[in-house]
């Protein structure tokens, strides 16, 4: 069987001269097994947790029907009570190991419980948990400078929030003031939070309470796999601009989307998508926004952020985390400067532990070359789903 020698020609054209803002490395080359050496071998791991003497699952349960949101809800008939974590693995009570595939929502990108951040957390936490950013600080300084060298372009200014719904409602209100215009593009499938605004650019029914949202239109989404057009992703930006010509003005505030939905299914939006979207909402006035909360950072391998995929910069990039509750809105030095018009700040965005822990990720994912990792495995991975595919008619047939 070939193996991964695919994989290797796939990360050389992602290195190759003239690609767009191609973040990885050549070391990632060396990185992919050559044909027929075999998958990916997973790291060494000789991680024992200690024997757990808390509360069990049906107290907890108990307690949480109680005393949380009926709204909560947990996956298995027999819910899991996890109780440690290290790395990429997750211990329930009894101390059985699961190999997290799930990532807490894909928001835990350099594995549970790392030792250098634990010990950013740690250090920090010693010094001093919270002031605020009407002081001066460090950490916060330091991460929004490492977060900054990581942005194509002139996305230069950070903004620090407490998660990923919060940071999306500061993107969409500048896209709003520095526009002036109110309507947002988002595409159907798409979930970008459930705060009032976020609601609104959110486009799947479960996730939407019946209150007013205004202003914002649902796009056709450019899905390769179900959608109507395949892999033509010209045809499908197409209903951008009759969006814009018969429901708008025919000038709006932004266009909202994420390189990979998440929540919608990990749809990878169909090529040549986002460059032909993105010029149409330019054309129109308005700014294009990237929520690249599971998309971006290192995940997708070939590139740092999932917009890089696509060969677009963005006016507004969100995103990053790794599991701390610490979301980032990135723009340019002219756009944010809307922001001076009113005071404004927040009240634990950038706070010194969260903002250190999230610089110590983006050390880990370059010492650790995961990034690369994620390129190699990830291959293997779609590989060997594709033979599924290809194996089983029920997939074919999806």
């Amino acid at each position: 069987m070939q193996r991964l020698a695919s994989s290797r020609r796939l990360l050389r054209a992602a290195l190759a001269p003239g690609r767009a803002h191609s973040s990885l490395s050549a070391a990632a080359v060396a990185a992919a097994p050559e044909n027929g050496a075999g998958a990916p071998k997973m790291p060494p791991f000789a991680y024992t947790p200690p024997p757990y003497d808390g509360p069990r699952v049906a107290e907890i349960a108990q307690k949480r029907a109680q005393f949380l949101s009926p709204s909560l809800f947990h996956f298995y008939d027999r819910p899991l009570n996890i109780v440690d974590g290290k790395m990429q693995y997750l211990f329930d009570e009894d101390g059985r190991r699961y190999l997290d595939a799930f990532g807490g929502i894909a928001t835990v990108c350099c594995g549970h419980c790392h030792p250098d951040v634990i010990e950013a957390i740690v250090n920090q936490a010693k010094k001093i948990q919270h002031s605020t950013v009407l002081y001066l600080n460090h950490a916060i300084a330091d991460f929004a400078e490492a977060l900054a060298a990581k942005m194509p372009g002139d996305l230069k200014v950070v903004f620090f929030t407490n998660s990923g719904t919060e940071a999306n409602e500061l993107a969409l209100m500048i896209a709003r003031l520095y526009t002036g215009s109110h309507d947002i593009i988002s595409l159907r499938n798409g979930y970008h939070g459930n705060a009032a605004a976020t609601m609104g650019a959110t486009a799947q029914a479960n996730w939407k309470f019946n209150v007013v949202q205004t202003g914002v239109h649902h796009a056709l989404n450019p899905d390769p796999y179900r959608g109507a057009f395949g892999s033509d992703g010209e045809k499908y930006a197409r209903d951008i601009q009759e969006t814009i010509d018969y429901g708008t003005t025919g000038r709006v505030a932004g266009f909202i989307s994420e390189a990979i939905q998440g929540v919608g299914g990990i749809v990878e939006l169909a090529p040549g998508y986002l460059p032909a979207a993105y010029d149409m909402v330019r054309k129109a006035g308005g700014l294009c926004i990237a929520d690249e909360v599971q998309a971006g950072v290192a995940r997708t391998g070939s590139h740092f952020w999932g917009f890089e995929g696509q060969g677009v910069i963005p006016d507004i990039v969100k995103g990053i985390g790794n599991g701390i509750p610490i979301g980032a809105v990135v723009t340019t030095p002219e756009i944010a400067k809307v922001l001076t018009r009113r005071s404004y700040f927040n009240t634990f965005g950038g706070n010194p532990v969260s903002t250190a822990a999230g610089h110590a990720v983006l050390k880990v994912l370059e010492k650790e070359k995961l990034q690369e990792n994620a390129f190699v495995v990830g291959s293997y991975l779609k590989e060997k789903l594709n033979a599924l595919k290809e194996k089983h008619d029920s997939y074919r047939r999806c």
